[in-house]
């Protein structure tokens, strides 16, 4: 399946119900009065994060999606039923932007995270909503509202633990070969790899993370020459960047200089990124003459002419499988810690929203927007409930 990371989309909600003028006329019933219904609300556009996607090729087919429109309210005092709300699937990881304002709306991290990207219009009222004791045959009525309407830029953003970076022909695809089950292109001529690669690395039983290749960089690369600045938003989410360097260079460049190339593009395409932990391995040091003596003191004098100074730094042979051992080892570990940190830093935001949490009246109304169950206030907390900014429904907490 052919590998796509951006698609632009036009997503429609549906337009609310019109409300209707209507009388109540039975035999031997005079002046029913007013029975005119409700229209019904208008369906709205939900994204639906699914590990079981790993691209957004589906979209470059199909751009247009339209939730159902409400039905219209109907004598008898019957109100019009809701339209058809539409789940649209996507990768986890996928951001989605307003192509017109260019606002965020979210970003799908985890898997069955759901989005509201269009609301429905609201629905009109009949004429029944309108009596009075002053104004018993009411000829009022109100138009649902139009849906939102919107066109989204969707942006895959590959959830890696450990990125890596280099110039072409750095060693990247060969590494992730060595560590991993998977399998890219590999070849003696620059760019063989042209979309992004994940492969999983085991370092024991029950430990992995998740390791991404992106194709290398080039000198200009910020400003979008060659391949990698396409590629270089999947390592945003990265834990930590392996910088790749070939410690022999074909062409005869200098080690020194194509680091510190790598580290310019780095810093001109996003600071944040550039601020990212940073690991400087050194590939290829079985083809030096003087062994690892000599490798030793060439990622020092690399570690030397770079602004940002690597927080470690490692010797490896990527296809010799020299070292890889040690290194994922200790790229296992530094996940683990930072993993630790963020769980410990998330719990400390749910306790200090629960602090806060108080109940309103109304929770008993409120369903489940994903399968319809009725939400109870008992033993439930403020995980088990959805924000009414994230799908129009009512809200039972507040902050």
């Amino acid at each position: 399946m052919k590998f796509v990371d951006e698609a632009t989309i036009r997503v429609e909600a549906g337009d609310g119900g019109n409300g209707v003028v209507s009388f109540r006329r039975e035999k031997y019933i005079p002046k029913g009065g007013p029975d005119g219904g409700d229209g019904g609300d208008g369906g709205n556009v939900f994204l639906v994060a699914d590990t079981n996607l790993n691209t957004l090729v589906d979209y470059k087919f199909t751009k247009f999606y339209q939730a159902g429109r409400g039905q219209n309210g109907m004598s008898a005092d019957c109100t019009g039923a809701k339209g058809e709300d539409i789940f649209l699937k996507v990768p986890v990881g996928t951001r989605v932007t307003d192509k017109e304002t260019g606002e965020v709306l979210g970003d799908l991290r985890t898997e069955g995270a759901i989005l509201r990207v269009a609301k429905g219009g609201f629905h009109g009222f009949g004429n029944t909503h309108f009596k009075s004791s002053t104004n018993r045959a009411p000829r009022q009525k109100t138009n649902g509202t139009p849906g939102e309407r919107r066109i989204l830029e969707l942006e895959l953003l590959l959830v890696a633990d450990v990125g890596l970076l280099g110039l072409p022909n750095a060693g990247k695809s060969t590494f992730i070969r060595s560590v991993s089950a998977a399998r890219p292109k590999v070849a003696d001529y620059p760019f063989t790899t042209l979309v992004p690669n994940l492969g999983v690395v085991k370092t024991g039983e029950g430990e992995s993370f998740v390791i991404a290749d992106v194709p290398g960089l080039i000198e200009g690369a910020a400003q979008g020459a060659g391949l990698g600045h396409r590629f270089l938003r999947h390592l945003e989410r990265c834990r930590v960047l392996l910088h790749l360097v070939d410690a022999l260079p074909v062409d005869g460049s200098d080690p020194v200089a194509n680091a510190q190339v790598i580290e310019k593009e780095l810093k001109e395409y996003a600071h944040d990124l550039y601020e990212k932990p940073r690991w400087l391995v050194l590939n290829k040091v079985d083809l030096l003459e003087g062994g690892e003596e000599e490798g030793q003191a060439l990622v020092a004098r690399i570690a030397a002419g770079l602004e940002s100074k690597p927080e470690r730094t490692f010797l490896i042979s990527a296809l010799q499988k020299q070292h890889t051992k040690e290194l994922t080892y200790a790229l296992q570990q530094l996940v683990d810690e930072v993993k630790a940190a963020e769980q410990e830093q998330q719990a400390q935001a749910q306790g200090a929203a629960a602090d806060n949490f108080v109940w309103t009246e109304g929770e008993q109304n409120v369903r489940d927007p994903v399968n319809g169950a009725k939400l109870s206030a008992e033993g439930a907390d403020e995980d088990d409930f959805f924000d009414d900014d994230d799908l129009g429904v009512e809200i039972v907490y507040q902050k």
